[in-house]
């Protein structure tokens, strides 16, 4: 395996970005648009095992790499911690497609006081695990993402772009004199330009 310090932060990112793409994909209780459902939550738990083994493929293929360079303990340790929330996100979602499976079972059941109780408990507990879920792969990807910047540090391209985000942005400077903006331009079309 050709392991470098660009090569392996590239792999933590694309990493941290599929988790992030899958807490993207989380059902939302109460959106019409992405309520839960047993086959998309299903899907997600298949795609998640699949991150879990490629996770534990990256741990693999470094730790038997017999050339290994100097910060690849650093890498096999980033993969290794990322199993831990994913796990917890998998196991989250396979709660959520349980308790989807029970409201299915008891649909008939509705009307009745005990099944309407159980219902709304299963819905309480669906919601808590998507939580669970989010958070966990939140914990994935963020930890992945540090972990590239410190192997290797984002590109000279990457930083520029953030230094002009609105998040990111500098301070502004000090004000010219007075009646100077009036004088440039009036007040509205400055801030519209911005």
């Amino acid at each position: 395996m050709n392991s470098n310090p660009l090569s392996d932060a590239l792999a933590m990112r694309a990493t941290a970005s599929a988790f992030d793409a899958q807490r993207g994909k989380l059902p939302v209780p109460g959106d019409p648009h992405r309520s839960p459902d047993r086959v998309a939550v299903a899907r997600q738990i298949s795609e998640l095992g699949k991150m879990i083994t490629d996770l534990g493929d990256e741990v693999l293929f470094r730790a038997a790499d017999q050339d290994r360079e100097g910060h690849t303990a650093r890498i096999i340790t980033s993969f290794a911690a990322a199993v831990r929330p994913a796990g917890e996100a998998a196991s989250a979602l396979g709660a959520v497609a349980h308790q989807l499976s029970f409201l299915d079972q008891t649909e008939h059941l509705r009307d009745q006081p005990d099944a309407r109780d159980a219902r709304e408990a299963a819905v309480r507990v669906m919601d808590d695990a998507l939580g669970t879920a989010d958070v966990a792969l939140r914990e994935a990807a963020d930890s992945l993402h540090a972990a590239s910047a410190t192997v290797s540090p984002p590109s000279v391209r990457f930083q520029a772009a953030r230094s002009r985000s609105t998040t990111a942005a500098p301070a502004p400077g000090p004000l010219p004199p007075d009646g100077a903006l009036e004088a440039a331009a009036p007040q509205d079309r400055i801030a519209r330009s911005r």
